[in-house]
């Protein structure tokens, strides 16, 4: 009867995962609306730049390995702050960043999340 409680916190993992995530993904690449205008906001503040074409690292990190543990709040700070000891910038006076920083985090998250299959997306039809 202990197991119950247990599997249902098992069962119920994904739904609560999604929320976070709330990209949709077609064929591992054709993505929704707001998940294409992340990409977008990718491509336009050359991020690949630092973290790779593929977001796997350059002298950036890799976002595929941060977005697994980095929460969407301290995502947005850091993007908001940067982190200039380690060669970040601040994108706050960015105004393709910043309006799109949700879309942004949306995609890194599909792609770190393994659902987004490869950096360059389409739109879902």
């Amino acid at each position: 009867m202990k197991l119950l409680p247990l599997l249902f916190l098992i069962a119920a993992a994904p739904a609560a995962f999604a929320q976070d995530a709330a990209y949709k993904v077609v064929d591992g690449y054709k993505v929704d609306p707001v998940t294409m205008n992340g990409f977008r906001t990718w491509r336009a503040a050359a991020c690949d730049r630092c973290h790779g074409a593929n977001q796997e690292g350059m002298v950036g990190p890799s976002l595929i390995n941060s977005l697994k543990t980095l929460s969407k709040d301290d995502f947005i700070k850091t993007i908001t702050d940067g982190r200039l000891e380690k060669g970040m910038p601040s994108f706050s006076t960015s105004k393709t960043v910043m309006d799109n920083k949700d879309a942004l985090y949306q995609y890194l998250k599909g792609r770190s999340d393994g659902a987004i299959t490869q950096a360059k997306v389409e739109p879902a039809k």
